[in-house]
């Protein structure tokens, strides 16, 4: 009996079957079944689309020059030094720093003005004018570099962005240079660091971009700071005239050109987008607030009391 039962069960599964793939079609075509579910139509494409239930992307409200702003606030990319509360805490008090001083956009090449506390000094203030030529390391430990020749010396001075004795930051010229540091001015003509001291401020249009100086240095003879011909430098103009056959054999034996093909080298260098949106999210708010308030300051200043009324 049970074996009589057994292939009762297995001819009617298999006539069940047959029924399935040959219902309703020609003996010659045969009917396939699939899981996967039937490509949607245009008429219902169209009806879910008006009927709103589409998922839209979200515009993110960062701006994309914050990163370059506000490069102090991206934590350095090497995991070793890496500390979520660390970064946390530190942020905080860049933003507290922040409400009470005015710390503007400036980059390597403008022209910044900074006064800071000096207790030998005469008011116990000291004013430096100087082209930044470097700017380097990140949060609380952010530092800039200015240069200037006042009486045929050369005068560099370095900076803690977020040093308490900083009293004001000023940028009398806005703009960038060709190459990401300009420590070759070290070894340049005076003319290229010489800036006068009581420079007035060059006010740019409000959301013009900024402009990029394409002049090119021209470098004293050797000695210099350092083999600037390994360095590819796009702003110094006489490099070659200063570089014998065997120095540039050197560079060329030094020099890496396949590792700005290097993906893996590159993203450990940098902090991935998706994180860089986390903190530019956190912190949009509060940065954006003390934008609007520079603004209004901004436009107090460049406005002009007529002397006359209608």
């Amino acid at each position: 009996m049970n074996y009589l039962s057994k292939s009762n069960a297995a001819a009617r599964s298999i006539w069940f079957l047959k029924s399935l793939c040959t219902e309703g079609t020609p003996a010659t075509a045969t009917r396939c079944y699939s899981t996967k579910l039937a490509p949607a139509s245009a008429s219902a494409l169209k009806a879910s689309s008006a009927s709103g239930n589409a998922p839209t992307e979200r515009k993110s409200i960062i701006p994309p020059n914050y990163r370059y702003v506000y490069q102090e606030f991206l934590p350095d990319p090497k995991v070793e030094w890496r500390n979520s509360v660390r970064e946390k805490l530190e942020r905080k008090d860049m933003l507290d720093r922040r409400a009470n001083i005015d710390i503007p956009e400036f980059y390597v090449g403008s022209v910044v003005a900074v006064t800071s506390s000096d207790p030998h000094a005469e008011n116990k203030t000291a004013r430096f004018v100087g082209i930044c030529i470097l700017r380097e390391k990140c949060g609380l430990r952010a530092r800039f570099i200015l240069r200037n020749v006042i009486d045929h010396q050369g005068i560099e001075i370095s900076y803690d962005l977020y040093d308490p004795t900083l009293q004001k930051i000023e940028v009398l010229r806005l703009e960038k240079r060709l190459d990401d540091n300009l420590l070759y001015l070290r070894d340049a003509l005076d003319e290229y660091s010489t800036f006068d001291v009581n420079m007035e401020p060059e006010i740019l249009p409000e959301g013009s971009p900024v402009p990029v100086n394409d002049v090119k240095v021209v470098l004293k003879p050797r000695p210099w700071y350092a083999r600037w011909e390994r360095h590819n430098l796009q702003g110094v103009a006489n490099i070659e005239e200063h570089t014998n056959e065997r120095r540039r054999r050197k560079a060329e034996a030094v020099a890496t050109p396949w590792e700005k093909y290097d993906l893996m080298k590159e993203y450990r260098r940098s902090i991935p987008e998706e994180e860089q949106k986390e903190i530019f999210t956190e912190i949009y708010s509060q940065l954006h607030s003390l934008e609007l308030a520079r603004k209004k300051m901004k436009r107090k200043r460049t406005f002009v009391k007529p002397t006359k009324l209608a």
